[in-house]
C-alpha cells in the first residue's frame, strides 16, 4: 500500500491515504500534502458528456490512490445519491456573461455538503481498513456551514462520533438553528464565547494535546477533523471544477483546452484551494480570484506577500467568511515554495507568536501568477444581491454576492468565468431579503424566509422552512478554554 501523505512542516513520517483522513491532521501541526500531484496527469477526456459520479470517480480515484476502484465507487454512490435535489450535483447556469456553479443542492444547502456526504464513507472504508475497533471522533470548528454539513453527514455513523463548536452569536439564525436542531445519538454541538478563529485556534490546540490524546486512546477513540484541514474534506471539492468545466465545454462555451476563471468566496481557503489542485491535475484553469469580505486579509496577502492578523474581526451579513487566519493557504504555500517544508514551519510559526508573515518576492511572484483577489464590504454585497435579482432574476446569498461583486469589479481577460455560489439565499434569508429593499428589523428568521419566498416567487428548500417546526437540543456554550474538556465529556457520553 502507497505512501502518499505527509505535513506541510516535515516530509518524514508519511501515510497512506486512508490514514492521513483518519488522522486529519499530521501530529506536528502540519497538514497532509501530496508530492505526488504534482505529476499526476488526471484523464480529462470526455469531461463534456461525463457525469458528476464519473468525474468524482476520476478525482478520488487520482488523489486517494490506496482506496479501491470499488471502494471509490461505493463511496460516490453513497455520497451523492437522492440526497441531492438534482442528478448533476452542482449544477452550472447562466449569470449575464458568465456562470454561476451551484454548490448548495445538498441536504444542508451549502457547498460544505460535496465534501461531507463524502467523508463519512472515505472514513467508514478507512476505519475498516485499519482493523483495530477504534472509535473516531470528528471534532470541528465552524464559522457556520461546515457544522451542519459534519453533523448531517456523520449522525448515526457507527463506530463515530462528531463534536461542533461555533462562534456563539456570530452565525445566521438559521444556521445555528440547522446545529442545534441535529438528531443522532453520536453527536454533540457547543457554541464558544469568541470568533471562528478562536474555535479554530482551539480545536488544533485539542488534536495537539498529548494528555487527551492518550487518555482517549486508552478508552480506544482517536480524534479527526471534518474541516477542509482533513484532506478527506479537500478532495472531493476538486471534483466540481472539473465538472463545472466540462459543463462549459457542453454548452460550447468552450473548446477542450480553453482556460477558464474561477471567483470564490473565500473564508479558510479550502474551496478554492480545490481549484488550485484541479490545475495541478491539469485542468485548464486561468485565474483563482478570491474574494473575501471587510475581513480581507487574504486580499492583503496576495496584493502585499505580508499576511497579517493583527487587524480587527469584522462581523458581516457572509458570515462564513469571517475569518482571519485561513488554515489552507498553508498547503498552497507549500507547494508554491517547492514543497520546503522548513519554511512553511517558519511562517506558520511566525504567524502563530508574531501575528504575522513575509513571503519572499519570488514566491509572491508566483502566487500572483494563478491567483488574484478582491473583496466587498457589506453595502456592495447588498447592492450585488440587489442588482442580481432585478438584473438577471437571480436570487444569491450573501457569500455568492462578495465573489459577484468582486467579479463584476474586474475586467474580463478573455476568458470564461464561472462564480461558485456557496449556499442557499435562504440560508440567510433576513439580510438577503433587506438588500431587497424590505424592512426586516422586526421580522423573525422564518417570516423573512415567507416573505423571500413572496417577493421573489422562489421556494424555500424544505430542509430549511423545517426548522421553524424542529427543537432545539444542544443549548451549551462554553469559553474557549473548556473546549478540550466538552469533547472528553463528549466521546464518554457518546461511546459508553
Amino acid at each position: 500500500m502507497s505512501t502518499f501523505y505527509h505535513s506541510t512542516r516535515s516530509g518524514t513520517d508519511p501515510v497512506t491515504s486512508k490514514q492521513a483522513i483518519l488522522n486529519g491532521i499530521a501530529p506536528d501541526g502540519g497538514l497532509y500534502v501530496s508530492d505526488a500531484i504534482t505529476t499526476t496527469a488526471l484523464d480529462l477526456e470526455g469531461l463534456a458528456s461525463a457525469g458528476y459520479h464519473e468525474v468524482a470517480r476520476r478525482v478520488l480515484g487520482a488523489l486517494l490512490p490506496d482506496f479501491t476502484a470499488g471502494e471509490v465507487a461505493a463511496c460516490v454512490e453513497a455520497a451523492y445519491g437522492d440526497n441531492f435535489d438534482t442528478p448533476e450535483v452542482t449544477p452550472v447556469t447562466p449569470l449575464g456573461a458568465d456562470w454561476l456553479l451551484e454548490l448548495y443542492h445538498g441536504p444542508t444547502c451549502a457547498f460544505k455538503d460535496v465534501a461531507l456526504q463524502m467523508l463519512p464513507q472515505l472514513m467508514s472504508v478507512a476505519r475498516r481498513g485499519a482493523g483495530d475497533g477504534r472509535n473516531v471522533m470528528i471534532v470541528t470548528a465552524t464559522s457556520g456551514d461546515t457544522g451542519k454539513a459534519a453533523l448531517e453527514g456523520f449522525a448515526d455513523v457507527e463506530g463515530t462520533g462528531v463534536t461542533v463548536f461555533y462562534p456563539a452569536g456570530k452565525v445566521s439564525d438559521v444556521q445555528r438553528l440547522q446545529m442545534v436542531t441535529q438528531r443522532g445519538s453520536n453527536v454533540a454541538v457547543c457554541g464558544i464565547r469568541g470568533n471562528f478563529d478562536d474555535a479554530q485556534t482551539e480545536v488544533k490546540r485539542i488534536f495537539a494535546d498529548e494528555g487527551l490524546r492518550s487518555r482517549l486512546a486508552a478508552n480506544g477513540t482517536v480524534l479527526s477533523s471534518a474541516n477542509s484541514i482533513n484532506v478527506g474534506r479537500l478532495v472531493p471539492q476538486v471534483a466540481y471544477y472539473l465538472y463545472a468545466y466540462g459543463r462549459l465545454a457542453a454548452a460550447g462555451a468552450i473548446a477542450p483546452g480553453d482556460a477558464v476563471d474561477f471567483c470564490v468566496p473565500t473564508g479558510n481557503f479550502g474551496d478554492v484551494l480545490a481549484g488550485f489542485y484541479a490545475k495541478l491535475l491539469g485542468l485548464p484553469v486561468g485565474r483563482l480570484i478570491v474574494a473575501s469580505n471587510t475581513n480581507n486579509v487574504l486580499t492583503d496577502f496576495i496584493t502585499t506577500g505580508t499576511y497579517d492578523r493583527r487587524r480587527p474581526f469584522h462581523k458581516t451579513i457572509s458570515p462564513s467568511m469571517d475569518i482571519l487566519v485561513s488554515s489552507n493557504l498553508e498547503r498552497l504555500l507549500y507547494y508554491l515554495s517547492d514543497g520546503d517544508v522548513e519554511l512553511v514551519a517558519s511562517y506558520m510559526s511566525d504567524l502563530a507568536e508574531k501575528g504575522l508573515y513575509t513571503v519572499s518576492p519570488q514566491l509572491l511572484a508566483r502566487l500572483q501568477e494563478t491567483f488574484a483577489c478582491g473583496w466587498a464590504d457589506d453595502e456592495a454585497t447588498r447592492a450585488t444581491i440587489r442588482s442580481t435579482w432585478e438584473g438577471e432574476h437571480v436570487l444569491i446569498d450573501t457569500h455568492t454576492a462578495v465573489a459577484k461583486s468582486v467579479l463584476d469589479a474586474r475586467p474580463s481577460e478573455g476568458r470564461e468565468r464561472v462564480c461558485l455560489s456557496t449556499a442557499s439565499p435562504y440560508k440567510f434569508s433576513s439580510d438577503v431579503l433587506a438588500a431587497l429593499g424590505r424592512d426586516t428589523s422586526n421580522l423573525d428568521g422564518f417570516t423573512c424566509m415567507d416573505e423571500l419566498a413572496r417577493l421573489t416567487g422562489t421556494v424555500a428548500p424544505r430542509q430549511l422552512s423545517s426548522l421553524r417546526d424542529a427543537r432545539e437540543l444542544h443549548l451549551d456554550v462554553c469559553d474557549r478554554d473548556m473546549m478540550g474538556s466538552f469533547v472528553e465529556s463528549a466521546c464518554a457520553r457518546v461511546f459508553a
